[in-house]
């Protein structure tokens, strides 16, 4: 077992668990100081995601249902990377988004805007030998989400990142670079300053695909001095 794969992320690159302008953090913070457990065998060898197949289309958010969605479509790609700037092989990549008017696919969301019946919003794939993924979606919209005044998210993509078992799962948002929201935006801003930029996606027209689809990079890095930033 490598002792290092469950290594305490360093400060000052992550978000604080307490960020006033992010109005629920105040109420879902910790009280009291962390307690440090022991780490066990059972964060390696449970549940194991490595077996899981993956359907051919899980990448490809706009071909999961009968007709094409509505929206920009783009290709979103990058690498999932260690501190030491070294591939991560066959981690699991997961999205998910809003779609292009800004509402998801999901109950809970009430905001005022039309549900696209051909875009679900979620998506997940591996990593190749190294270190590479590649989703095909559509640009999501900004959506109000009533933080403050007139407050607004800007455009977005979660992502999630498993290692070899649900244990090492890591949390993260994707953002495009040069939107105005972000000098707005409480969760982007809760970030430190040094390592906000790392959570911005970089526009590739190298990978655009002509008269067809925009491409954007984002690498992951998991630990170290250059780690992007993790919820």
């Amino acid at each position: 077992m490598e002792k290092d794969i469950y290594q305490r992320p360093a400060t000052g690159q992550h978000p604080l668990n307490l960020s006033p302008a992010y109005k629920s953090t105040v109420a879902r913070s910790p009280k009291q100081p962390a307690i440090m457990l022991p780490q066990s065998l059972s964060e390696i060898t449970g549940p194991s995601l490595g077996a899981e197949r993956l359907n051919a289309l899980e990448n490809d958010l706009t071909r999961q249902r009968i007709g094409e969605p509505l929206g920009e479509r783009i290709v979103v790609h990058g690498r999932v990377l260690d501190e030491n700037g070294k591939p991560v092989p066959k981690a699991m990549v997961e999205i998910w988004q809003c779609n292009a008017a800004g509402r998801y696919h999901h109950p809970g969301d009430q905001h005022d805007a039309p549900l696209d019946p051909n875009f679900t919003g979620g998506g997940r794939v591996r990593t190749d030998d190294e270190g590479k993924y590649e989703f095909i979606t559509i640009k999501p919209g900004a959506y109000p989400w009533k933080n403050h005044h007139n407050a607004w998210r800007p455009a977005h993509i979660h992502f999630s990142l498993f290692g070899p078992a649900f244990a090492t799962r890591l949390i993260t948002q994707m953002y495009f670079p040069g939107d105005p929201l972000l000098a707005y935006d409480p969760i982007y801003n809760s970030v430190p300053e040094g390592a906000r930029t790392r959570l911005q996606a970089s526009f590739d027209i190298e990978t655009t695909r002509p008269e067809w689809a925009l491409a954007y990079k984002f690498d992951v890095v998991l630990r170290g001095r250059n780690a992007t930033p993790m919820e």
